[in-house]
């Protein structure tokens, strides 16, 4: 049995605080934070009382991944899952949200439902099942609480309890640091929009064009050689044929994909946690929930206008390394520049964020600029941090070395940011910079800020007169 954390505990007991007066909650943490085991906190605790309780998830990795948790933690437990042996009589259930779905209404009614990556309930299976259990208490897990295409989950969860932030966990130790390595944004004029993303056929042949942003095995080589990286692709050509290339330099590398065989992907898996195969080229398997912490780096060759996936992707490498050694993040798709830094502040809320369109997207781009004669990258200044070269800002993206990765200067652009916010003294400053950096809920924003900086100057006076 392991011991909460003091900020998972908090998050358990403002679960239980909220579950008091609402029937569906969301508990909002990072990538990284420990959902499986706030989850298992819960599970437990609910069959200590009696209560029948369902884990719910969507792939097959995952039911196993939780097995093992609840095998670490105690929990007895049962499968609603193909080809999983059935236990009805426990009374916690691992359940696959393709099995259920087909038997849910000759399964046992459960009294606790918890719904691991719950940003999945906008389609049609999930919310069945979710709507089918409506008597029951309802918690969902997610790092990232809207749907890919940025529609909020306000429909399923009446009230969310939000976990600490990517950068107070890194700050404090619980998640790693990280390096990303840059270029600017791939051409991405001729690739149309398709249900909230780029249209996936067009971004296949745009980005399996290796001279587009570089050779992402040569990057690998030089920034991270030898380091286990996983790679975000756009198809499954496009994932075979970058493991192809891995593999002609002499690196050992493999793909995997949703529809590979469970027994072949789990062979994959485990030659590359045991360190066999160095690089893992995949599509939508190592993206949500996927908890495999022998990831040191990312490679990021699959665009993407969803800031949830963006995330998705990225946290994945966030866990601490046994050496301490910061994650190592390569970026071939332009996502930082287009969603910014892991560890940006972000106002999440249960409905969700207006989708950029194309032009504001282009527009916001000046955000992070490049430097034309080091190619570091940073917040647009006049003179660069890093080799400390003046230019004059032109509102677009300085032409870069083909195919050059750089590294973000992400301390200089917290910095430039935390200038940002000390600078806007009033609330009326703080709305304006919340609007500027288009956050969903300016004036809540502003109203918390102004709130956390009174409560800092009653602790300095209290002290000071004590």
């Amino acid at each position: 049995m392991f011991t909460l954390h003091p900020y998972q505990e908090d998050m358990i007991q403002g679960a239980r605080q909220a579950l008091r007066t609402e029937n569906s909650i969301l508990l909002q943490a990072p990538t990284g934070a420990g959902k499986t085991v706030l989850a298992s906190t819960m599970l437990g605790r609910a069959s200590k009382k009696g209560l029948r309780a369902f884990f719910i998830c969507h792939r097959a990795e995952l039911i196993d991944q939780t097995a093992r948790t609840f095998d670490e933690v105690g929990i007895p437990y049962g499968f609603i899952a193909s080809g999983m042996r059935p236990d009805p009589f426990q009374p916690v259930q691992i359940c696959s949200i393709q099995t259920l779905v087909k038997r849910y209404q000759r399964v046992q009614r459960p009294d606790l439902c918890v719904w691991d990556e719950c940003h999945h309930l906008g389609a049609r299976s999930w919310a069945r099942a979710h709507d089918y259990y409506s008597d029951a208490k309802h918690v969902g897990l997610t790092a990232t609480p809207e749907r890919l295409d940025g529609k909020g989950l306000k429909a399923q969860f009446s009230e969310m309890v939000k976990g600490p932030s990517v950068a107070w966990l890194i700050e404090h130790g619980y998640l790693a640091d990280y390096k990303v390595y840059a270029p600017s944004r791939p051409d991405l004029s001729g690739v149309h929009t398709k249900m909230g993303d780029y249209a996936r056929n067009e971004l296949a042949t745009t980005m399996d064009d290796k001279t587009i942003t570089g050779d992402a095995m040569a990057h690998y080589q030089r920034l991270t050689p030898g380091k286990r990286a996983i790679v975000f692709c756009v198809s499954i050509k496009h994932s075979q044929h970058v493991a192809e290339q891995f593999k002609a330099a002499g690196i050992e590398a493999t793909h995997i994909d949703g529809k590979m065989g469970k027994v072949e992907r789990k062979a994959a898996i485990s030659d590359f946690r045991s360190g066999r195969t160095k690089v893992l080229c995949n599509v939508e398997i190592v993206g949500e929930g996927f908890d495999l912490p022998a990831i040191e780096a990312a490679i990021l060759l699959r665009p993407t206008q969803s800031t949830a996936l963006y995330l998705q992707q990225v946290g994945r490498t966030l866990r601490v390394k046994p050496d301490g050694a910061k994650a190592v993040i390569l970026d071939h798709a332009g996502n930082v520049m287009r969603h910014g830094l892991p560890d940006e502040e972000r106002d999440w809320t249960l409905e969700g964020h207006k989708r950029k369109g194309r032009r504001k997207e282009q527009e916001q781009s000046v955000f992070i600029t490049q430097c034309p004669k080091c190619y570091f990258v940073f917040k647009p200044a006049p003179v660069c941090p890093e080799c400390g070269h003046r230019h004059i800002p032109v509102g677009r993206m300085p032409d870069t070395k083909d195919g050059e990765l750089v590294e973000v200067d992400k301390d200089a652009l917290k910095r430039r940011r935390r200038r940002e916010r000390s600078n806007a003294t009033t609330y009326e400053d703080l709305v304006a910079l919340g609007q500027e950096r288009d956050y969903k809920a300016p004036h809540t924003w502003a109203r918390y800020i102004i709130a956390a900086r009174e409560k800092k100057l009653k602790r300095i006076m209290s002290r000071r007169f004590a």
